[in-house]
């Protein structure tokens, strides 16, 4: 016997699937969100910290894992250098899985919406 709603079994099924998915989807932009923020602080911290190693006319100390050594300018400019890139390169892979999640998220509203009417 079909459901009064005219939905079914089958539909209902379907739409927690969809509910489910889109509350998963969200979770994991949140994920994500955070991520970047994160990443987006340590590449502004590591660009100060290279402005201020620039200016620098002393000796530098560089930490490694908790120890803190005496480098050349040099040497910790080309550090910072590549910690602000590598930042960067994780930026914009985290921005295209928001991407990719916040179109699938699109679609599941869509047809939640659909669903719904």
């Amino acid at each position: 016997m079909e459901n009064p709603s005219g939905k079914g079994e089958n539909g209902e099924e379907e739409l927690e699937k969809l509910v489910k998915e889109y509350q998963l989807l969200e979770e994991q932009i949140r994920g994500f969100t955070l991520q970047l923020q994160e990443m987006q602080l340590q590449k502004s911290e590591a660009e100060n910290a290279r402005s201020e190693v620039e200016k620098a006319t002393g000796k530098i100390y560089l930490t490694i894992g908790g120890v803190i050594v005496e480098t050349d300018k040099e040497k910790a400019l080309s550090n910072l250098k590549e910690k602000s890139e590598s930042l960067e390169l994780r930026i914009q892979m985290i921005n295209k899985q928001l991407s990719s999640l916040k179109s699938r998220e699109e679609a599941i509203k869509k047809k939640l919406s659909g669903m719904q009417q």
